[in-house]
């Protein structure tokens, strides 16, 4: 826990994976970091993936309200 505390600036900033916290040799909590530096190439990888929805969407003459309302119905039913 004490090297949890004095290393917390370290892990909110430069950590990718989840630390185990313990005290006393018993795990009381995780850290898992919610942001991680994306590189110049997954920023790329993400603009691409983007602009080909865009496309996908544009072809099905699909609106992006139409695709999240489908999205939100599939994972309604996958729920059950």
């Amino acid at each position: 826990m004490r090297e949890f505390r004095d290393k917390l600036a370290t892990y909110l900033l430069e950590s990718e994976s989840p630390v185990a916290i313990t005290r006393h040799g018993d795990t009381v909590g995780y850290f898992i970091p919610a942001r991680r530096k994306r590189s110049d190439t997954d920023k790329e990888a993400l603009r691409e993936a983007s602009t080909r929805w865009q496309e996908v969407l544009d072809a099905e003459g699909i609106s992006e309200d139409e695709a999240v309302t489908g999205f939100n119905r599939w994972r309604t039913r996958q729920k059950r």
